[in-house]
């Protein structure tokens, strides 16, 4: 076989090759993707200064004044004057031009976190209502700003979670998850702070995978040693996929179910957390017919760039519906939708992968030595893929059936006693069991049940037949 021809047989019918001699992709960097940390910033985000450093002001005080609006224990009763003070002080703060922040990336980074944490803590502090929840023009004005300079939905994402909130422990040591601490916090429980944590290190363990990404697109012609390197690339990204599952699994070690039901998920809620029943969020000063606002879905793992570019990669496509014949239909454009959650380059380096003029796919279909090893990697995402949603069912599923909260340590957090509050023909009333007439969703507000089962499905499709 002439592995040069089959390979540029691949290359000639890529859109570079009909607009002239074939150029070679940016490097990672272009995108903003460092080579040591990936998706990771290489360094902490600076905290805002000058006239901006009133938004840090409230956030650092936000933890100690405020509680889930349908926190009915009494240390969240305590702080009920405290909140609302809090919350006036937002809407009183004027709206600050962030005209001088367009030049510098990591302090719009910064700026996001700041404004996105704020939203969430205001809307979710605010007593239950069936009205239509508003952001104050103090907040939402600055963050759509922010979010157009950066290319990135006006709202709380994975990057605002995950991998812009942290700190170094020993600065100046080396960015790895044991020297990562994290900054902001909802309920103060170590179970947070163990599930960011966990999914900061995946990101960092994806390192190797973009590595992996970037010596493959840089390949410029195929002989049996650059055969052989591909081959071993692949067994190791598939020793690695594993290891990323570990990861998820760890998930169980630090944070409990109830906690995390109950206690963190509330506040990750985004404006459609209920579906399409939710009244949604208004972003007061911001035209309501804007296309950002139509993206204010909660942060969610499948706004993971890493594992984005892993899919693409490995050339597996989620664009069919999922399950069986009894099972409800995918939401299919939710991994195209949770792009817009991205920072703008990071889903531009997304883009340029997907027309990539050499899937790894199609060359394993013809080289027998890349097959196999093709078929592990999709083996081991699959069953990645099998792991997270037994994991999501503990999490999510099996705290939406129960039939009354049990937290762990009822003195810390939630009342023991604590009923969920519901609204009802404009009442607030109080329930000891979750509605079930309406789907699980996840906190990016689709029926995720439906989604992580067309995932493994679509994974599945890729591996390979022998011909």
């Amino acid at each position: 076989m002439n592995f040069s021809t089959l390979f540029s047989s691949f290359t000639c019918t890529s859109s570079i090759q009909k607009n002239g001699p074939e150029q070679e992709p940016p490097s990672q960097l272009h995108f903003d993707i460092d080579p040591v940390t990936g998706f990771v910033p290489p360094e902490p985000l600076p905290r805002l200064c000058r006239e901006f450093k009133i938004w840090e002001d409230v956030l650092e005080e936000a933890p100690d004044v405020l509680k889930l609006g349908d926190d009915i224990s009494e240390e969240a009763l305590a702080l009920k004057a405290k909140g609302e003070a809090w919350r006036a002080h937002i809407r009183a703060i004027s709206i600050l031009d962030i005209v001088s922040l367009k030049a510098q990336p990591r302090i719009l980074q910064r700026a996001h976190v700041v404004l996105a944490w704020l939203v969430q803590y205001y809307v979710h502090s605010l007593p239950p209502s069936v009205e239509t929840k508003r952001v104050p023009a103090s907040l939402a004005v600055p963050l759509v700003g922010v979010s157009r300079l950066l290319g990135i939905a006006p709202v709380i994402t994975f990057s605002d979670t995950i991998t812009w909130n942290w700190e170094l422990i020993r600065p100046g040591d080396p960015v790895t998850i044991d020297n990562m601490a994290v900054v902001h916090n909802f309920t103060g429980r170590e179970d947070e702070r163990h599930f960011y944590q966990v999914q900061a290190a995946i990101e960092l363990h994806g390192v190797q995978i973009l590595q992996i990404i970037e010596e493959y697109t840089k390949t410029s012609h195929l002989d049996e040693p650059t055969i052989s390197k591909i081959a071993g690339n692949l067994t190791r990204m598939t020793v690695i996929i594993e290891e990323i599952n570990d990861l998820i699994q760890s998930i169980r070690t630090g944070c409990d179910p109830h906690v995390f039901y109950w206690e963190m998920r509330p506040w990750f809620n985004g404006n459609d957390a209920k579906g399409p029943s939710d009244p949604g969020w208004i972003y007061e000063g911001v035209d309501p017919d804007v296309p950002e606002l139509k993206y204010l879905s909660g942060p969610s793992g499948g706004q993971s760039a890493v594992m984005h570019a892993l899919d693409l990669f490995l050339d597996i496509s989620h664009d069919f519906e999922g399950g069986c014949s009894t099972n409800k239909p995918a939401d299919r454009g939710f991994m195209n939708r949770m792009r817009l959650y991205m920072l703008g380059k990071h889903r531009a380096y997304l883009e340029q992968l997907q027309k990539s003029p050499r899937p790894i796919r199609e060359l394993a279909k013809y080289i027998p030595a890349l097959r196999e090893p093709y078929n592990d990697a999709i083996a081991a995402l699959k069953k990645l893929r099998s792991f997270h949603m037994r994991i999501a069912v503990m999490y999510i599923t099996n705290m939406a059936r129960a039939s009354s909260l049990q937290p762990r340590n009822p003195e810390v957090g939630v009342d023991k006693n604590r009923q969920e509050v519901r609204v009802e023909s404009g009442n607030v009333t109080k329930s000891n069991r979750p509605e079930q007439s309406e789907p699980v969703r996840g906190s990016g507000g689709s029926d995720f049940a439906p989604l992580l089962r067309a995932g493994i499905d679509a994974t599945a499709r890729a591996s390979l037949r022998d011909p």
